[in-house]
């Protein structure tokens, strides 16, 4: 290596290493590259905390020849401003588009800075209707667990475009189809492939290390989704939770959620009463997850209500 070249390095390294710092110190992940022109934000894979300043899940980004997209923004509008400003540090293209996978409070709120900014938001459209009828309740949570200061500027940004179901848009100057494949995690689920890499933002279809939660939807159908990803023979997956996957690992959230219903079922026609079952069912295979001791609890309740449903 030449001196200037040695020079160049080093001021590389000096550049990436205040970035870094940064982005410890306002408590943002730094952006890590997935493939050419994929980035993602690793959340820390927690229960939304004042100690993580809620950047729990995952989020992302791909810079096309003409712009940039935003998949997932956040638990809060700083959040959001600082993607923003991690975003231009990247490259100076602007931000054309955000895609809003699922209405789950860890990823929606960074939203109002980006309309701010003028930029268009897209969602399913059952999504942006329950962002709509719902986000008001999550981000009243989230206020008393992270704190007016850490929330601060944090609004309900219901999603001005939306989609019905699986199609492909060209955005930034990158082809990106956004897979629908019914009431999955969520009622309005997109996950978000980039076909020029093959990274798959799997919104909150996959977790990594991280119990999945149940809400108001049923297990087949998103087992059936993740046989679809599957199906794909995706290389990199990267999920709402955790570190990213190759393709077929993301069916360990399939196993489990194939576990905790075949546990659940069984409890319940051994007569087994709600409460013993949420006390006693268990999926030891997955029990050094995060978020296991709060969330199979919650899980089991779910799987034994919608049993007892005629």
């Amino acid at each position: 290596m030449t001196a200037r070249g040695l020079r160049a390095f080093v001021f590389t390294l000096l550049i990436a290493a205040c970035t870094l710092a940064h982005a410890a110190m306002s408590g943002m992940p730094a952006p890590v590259a997935i493939a050419p022109g994929v980035y993602a934000f690793i959340g820390d894979n927690d229960a939304v905390a004042p100690k993580n300043h809620g950047i729990v899940a995952n989020n992302g980004f791909i810079v096309g020849p003409d712009g940039v997209t935003v998949i997932d923004t956040g638990s809060s509008y700083r959040y959001g401003r600082a993607m923003i400003e991690a975003i231009r540090k990247v490259t100076p293209l602007p931000v054309k588009l955000v895609i809003i996978t699922h209405q789950a409070p860890e990823f929606v709120f960074g939203a109002a800075a980006f309309r701010d900014d003028d930029v268009p938001i897209l969602a399913h459209a059952r999504a942006a209707q329950l962002i709509r009828e719902r986000c008001a309740i999550c981000l009243a949570n989230l206020r008393k667990t992270l704190g007016e200061d850490e929330m601060a500027g944090s609004r309900v940004t219901v999603p001005d475009r939306t989609v019905d179901g699986t199609t492909e848009i060209e955005s930034g100057g990158r082809k990106l189809q956004l897979l629908h494949f019914g009431p999955a995690s969520t009622p309005g689920d997109l996950a978000v492939l980039d076909t020029q890499s093959g990274v798959l933002f799997a919104g909150g279809l996959v977790s990594n290390g991280r119990i999945p939660e149940l809400r108001n939807e049923q297990i087949p159908g998103w087992l059936a989704a993740l046989e679809n990803l599957r199906a794909l023979d995706l290389k990199t997956v990267v999920p709402g939770f955790g570190a990213p996957l190759g393709g077929d690992d993301i069916m360990q959230t399939g196993a489990y959620l194939r576990e905790l219903d075949e546990s659940v079922k069984r409890a319940y026609q051994s007569g087994v009463g709600l409460t013993e079952a949420m006390h006693t069912v268990q999926v030891p295979a997955f029990a050094n997850y995060k978020l296991y001791a709060i969330a199979q609890p919650q899980n089991v309740q779910r799987v034994y209500l919608q049993l007892e449903k005629p």
